[in-house]
């Protein structure tokens, strides 16, 4: 993973890195949940985005 932060979007868009601002910026838009849902789900499921996702969808 990248520590560019020119890049709008992570280099690996199967796992979510929380400690990465811009990363953060991406998937909370992009999954339509705040920062700290996103950091919520995380600690519940892991860095997996999918994982991630189905446990905001289903929140």
């Amino acid at each position: 993973m990248t520590d560019d932060t020119t890049d709008r979007g992570p280099q690996d868009r199967t796992r979510i890195d929380v400690h990465q601002d811009h990363e953060v910026r991406h998937w909370t838009r992009v999954m339509g949940c705040t920062p700290e849902e996103l950091r919520e789900a995380v600690e519940a499921v892991g860095v997996s985005a999918d994982a991630v996702r189905r446990y905001v969808e289903g929140r």
